[in-house]
């Protein structure tokens, strides 16, 4: 999902990166005042542990592969602009260490995976800790929107894509999230696994009520 230099045209570049600056600037104002004893090692630890799983590839089908994306995790365990925050900071990281995605993509990179990626799929969570449900039905929530956190942002770098003129939107669109609907599932697998652990050591690391940023 990390777009190379060379794919998208300079109106896509601006503008994914004018949405990817003012939401991270934001991200960065309202983490601050959070950060604290807890929090601090907790971004890290998360983030860390995002950069080492997201170097373990899984096959899918016809020789292409996926790695955990993580972005859902990230917001559902932090906070959504601290999961933002963290995300960033591994997208940026893989872009000027490892070449992973390029510079004048970075912008769209960061919209794609810190930010849709972070919040597409946490509002399902968010909306079913409003009722009393089970732990089956949330761990299926959350599994949900660990799926979504994987599609949308695939569909997103389709239209950027598709913008920019690479391709037709609709070979795009169907090529992107077509594969990408079969690394989400693996990804909703890992998630909620690491969901149901964190439950069982942890439980008050799993912020899912309104105090969720």
């Amino acid at each position: 999902m990390h777009i190379p230099d060379g794919f998208l045209d300079p109106k896509t570049i601006l503008l994914c990166y004018g949405i990817s600056v003012g939401w991270i600037a934001v991200a960065l104002k309202r983490t601050k005042g959070k950060l604290g004893e807890k929090m601090v090692p907790l971004m890290g630890v998360m983030g860390a542990f995002i950069f080492a799983a997201q170097m373990f590839n899984f096959p899918i089908a016809g020789g292409t592969s996926g790695h955990l994306l993580g972005s859902f995790l990230a917001a559902l365990l932090l906070g959504v602009w601290e999961g933002s925050t963290v995300m960033a900071a591994v997208v940026i990281i893989q872009c000027l260490v490892f070449q992973d995605g390029g510079l004048l993509s970075l912008g769209a990179n960061l919209l794609n995976i810190a930010i849709l990626g972070a919040i597409s799929g946490l509002w399902i969570v968010k909306l079913s800790s409003l009722t009393s449900l089970s732990k089956k039905m949330f761990l299926f929530a959350c599994g949900t929107g660990a799926w979504l956190s994987v599609v949308v942002p695939a569909a997103a770098c389709a239209g950027e894509l598709g913008l920019s003129g690479v391709a037709p939107w609709k070979t795009t669109l169907v090529a992107m999230t077509v594969i990408h609907a079969l690394i989400g599932v693996v990804e909703a697998i890992i998630t909620i696994l690491i969901i149901v652990v964190i439950d069982k050591i942890r439980p008050d690391l799993l912020r899912i009520s309104a105090t969720t940023s």
